[in-house]
């Protein structure tokens, strides 16, 4: 059984997490094997009101989750530990302990706010061969994983259009914050290689429109006023497919790659793709900051 740690306790994703690999308070469709969450460490929230983690914190106990002080009190008690810090900026220091001492981590949204730290995360991950992962659950939607293998009867796809809710925190300005949750299945789907993004940003949404090195045009729409929901157009050579992106499963599949991740020491998403989605939110938040223009996404090195 794979030892699980969790820092930081200013997201749903702690209860939904341990409650889907504790087999408890989730239907058995929703159970996940091979792993279960041994210690936590709370902290505090610049995101999150303090009786919201709190809250948190309780529940995590009540599923059989021993709680710590400090994060380094984990290290040498788990085998891999999840930052769950909804606070994209603390990221790096939350994660420099773990990895340092060479304990495989799994990032939650986003990996960080800036490319400067999410290179620096990396860099740590690389120079102790540790394992590193970082994604938004949406990218094993279901739905999403379905549209990565219709290539061969819609033909190759040429362009893509993916929306999601889009709430903005000064913590996690632009795309970081909700957003990301349409840029991951965007790179899912289209892969890396985004050259140049132009974002248009209103109080009502950011739309971010890349252009990939081989011609081909992809957009994130995050909206904040009206309906929102998950859904993507992929534009094909041979069809034009619209789907509406579920959001039932998507712990569970998540939960599965990060168990596979600490149990073969492979991450499913290269790490140089996790850096062009930073490179991209960032580019996009630039954009938009002048009103649109284009701006480039830097070519990634780890």
């Amino acid at each position: 059984m794979i030892r699980l740690g969790i820092v930081d306790f200013d997201t749903s994703h702690v209860v939904a997490f341990t409650q889907r690999l504790h087999h408890q308070g989730v239907p058995e469709a929703q159970w996940v094997d091979g792993a279960q969450v041994v210690l936590g460490c709370p902290g505090s929230s610049a995101v999150l009101p303090a009786e919201k983690v709190a809250e948190y914190a309780q529940t995590a106990q009540s599923l059989g989750v021993r709680l710590v002080e400090r994060p380094e009190e984990m290290i040498g008690q788990i085998d891999a530990v999840l930052i769950e810090s909804n606070d994209g900026t603390v990221h790096l220091e939350r994660a420099r302990p773990f990895l340092e001492a060479g304990v495989p981590a799994f990032i939650d949204k986003p990996f960080a706010c800036s490319l400067v730290d999410a290179r620096q995360i990396a860099g740590l991950a690389k120079a102790k061969g540790v394992p590193l992962f970082s994604s938004s659950s949406l990218r094993y939607a279901p739905e999403v994983s379905a549209q990565a293998e219709r290539d061969g009867e819609g033909g190759r796809l040429l362009g893509l259009e993916v929306w999601t809710p889009g709430s903005v925190n000064e913590r996690n300005p632009g795309l970081f914050n909700y957003g990301v949750h349409g840029v991951e299945p965007l790179y899912a789907l289209m892969g890396p290689g985004c050259e140049v993004v132009t974002c248009l940003s209103t109080e009502g949404a950011d739309v971010a429109t890349g252009r990939w090195r081989d011609g081909r045009i992809a957009s994130v729409r995050a909206q904040r006023a009206g309906r929102t929901g998950f859904g993507l157009t992929a534009h094909r050579e041979r069809a034009i497919e619209t789907v509406t992106i579920g959001t039932e499963f998507i712990y569970r599949e998540l939960l599965k790659r990060i168990i596979a991740m600490v149990e073969t020491g492979r991450p499913p998403v290269p790490i140089e793709e996790s850096l062009e989605i930073v490179a991209f939110m960032e580019a996009a938040l630039s954009s938009a900051r002048q009103g649109g223009e284009p701006v480039a996404v830097p070519a990634i090195e780890v």
